[in-house]
């Protein structure tokens, strides 16, 4: 009887994971390279430890909430909601008690998670704006990091800018490797936005442009392939790790 049972149990056990872990993979560089770079440039301290869980809990948190808010169906997830609230809620108020002053970011965020719950609601999460409002708040965190360790955020704008065009071209650019495939419109928007990108980064600082040039490179020529989205998510991963370690380097 046991051998019966126990072959089960594994995809038992695989489901119950997959239900607290979004299918969102292509989120989780967009997530840590803001906070990566953060820390490396204004030093670590021992805030920015709850400060990465709170990020991470807070954003499976607001996956979920969104997941309600789109099906209108708030108990299908409720198990998922209390878990990570009880992670995001401590951990939060940890780095609040540590340093109050990253209060101040707590309306801007409030927008930008408006943004995202209206896109939400009308079933569009996957428009370009909600998924800009998603950049901006992962690039802020450069911004709650400086304040976190008492760094004055002018120190840190020159990084928060290198990230934030990286990232924002990656939402264009991905868009027309998949979603948008075929539409001229966003291909040439997409290379519109890499060729300022890459004269704003040389701009900010020349060690920057030859990663841009890349990013450029690739945006105007992967589009006219057939990758599979699996492939897109390698490319991006050694381009997320270029950019940080260019980034580091010059800023």
């Amino acid at each position: 009887m046991s051998t019966a049972v126990s072959p089960a149990r594994p995809a038992t056990n695989h489901r119950r994971i997959r239900r607290f872990l979004p299918p969102q993979h292509g989120a989780w560089a967009m997530l840590l390279l803001p906070y990566v770079v953060g820390v490396v440039l204004v030093g670590p301290s021992w805030p920015q430890v709850p400060l990465l869980g709170a990020w991470l809990a807070g954003y499976l948190l607001s996956y979920y909430a969104f997941q309600a808010i789109k099906s209108r169906r708030l108990r299908r997830f409720a198990d998922q909601l209390l878990a990570y609230g009880l992670v995001t809620a401590p951990l939060a108020l940890t780095v609040l008690f540590a340093r109050p002053a990253v209060l101040w970011y707590a309306p801007v965020y409030a927008v930008l998670l408006t943004v995202n719950a209206g896109y939400a609601w009308r079933r569009r999460e996957r428009a370009l704006l909600n998924d800009l409002a998603a950049v901006a708040q992962s690039c802020l965190l450069v911004f709650v990091l400086a304040t976190l360790s008492g760094v004055p955020l002018a120190e840190v704008v020159p990084a928060f800018l290198a990230v934030m065009l990286y990232l924002v071209g990656t939402v264009l650019y991905v868009k027309t490797m998949i979603r948008e495939r075929g539409d001229t419109g966003y291909l040439r928007l997409s290379i519109g936005f890499h060729v300022v990108a890459l004269i704003a980064a040389a701009w900010l600082d020349m060690l920057l442009a030859p990663v841009f040039v890349l990013l450029l490179a690739r945006a105007g020529i992967l589009p006219a392939r057939r990758l599979s989205p699996a492939r897109v998510g390698v490319i991006e991963t050694v381009c997320c790790l270029l950019v940080l370690a260019v980034v580091l380097i010059a800023l």
